[in-house]
């Protein structure tokens, strides 16, 4: 299984980054790739119809894009900024979405993640993200919110809270059956 993951933050020292890297290692079988982007790697002007008019659509866009194309799975952290997505996702976002002939996603399957240091996880942008990535093609599998990422969280451990790591356990387990299924219906 090919398996792209990111966190939708700019930070250098993203918690997201922190999360989604460790969440992907559930992933590593013998026969799975794993690929972590960081979205620093894909700058871009910030997204305007006159922009894409002078300009057309950035080769980071493209880029982007293929990424998504040669994903079987998607792991996504947001991170939430005033609730929300932060400007670099966002901006990721609109230059993809405007691709002649695709939904963003088109038909990746997606496993939706999101922390942050507050009580809330980031709730409030993963609610933002189940509600509008399955329209722009996104078969959103399973999702997770983390709270309190530092006093759950250590590097090299990952979840160290018991409720938590057995919450997400179940859930990535899932999803593997999900996408076990998934990929042996498009082989036949």
């Amino acid at each position: 299984m090919k398996i792209l993951a990111y966190a939708g933050s700019s930070s250098k020292n993203s918690i997201n980054k922190k999360f989604i890297t460790s969440v992907s290692k559930y992933y590593k079988e013998a026969e799975d790739i794993i690929e972590v982007l960081d979205l620093n790697d894909f700058e871009m002007p910030l997204f305007s119809v006159d922009c894409e008019h002078d300009q057309g659509i950035p080769a980071a866009a493209h880029a982007f894009a293929e990424k998504i194309d040669w994903a079987d799975l998607i792991l996504i952290s947001l991170a939430e900024h005033n609730g929300n997505y932060p400007t670099v996702y966002k901006n990721i976002y609109d230059w993809v979405s405007r691709i002649k002939g695709r939904k963003l996603f088109n038909g990746t399957a997606v496993f939706l993640l999101s922390t942050s240091n507050g009580q809330n996880g980031a709730q409030s942008v993963l609610n933002i993200a189940l509600n509008r990535m399955p329209r722009d093609g996104a078969d959103i599998l399973e999702s997770f919110s983390l709270p309190e990422f530092s006093q759950h969280f250590q590097e090299g451990s990952g979840i160290i809270t018991p409720l938590y790591r057995s919450q997400l356990e179940a859930k990535v387990r899932k999803t593997k059956r999900m996408m076990a299924t998934k990929l042996a219906e498009n082989n036949n």
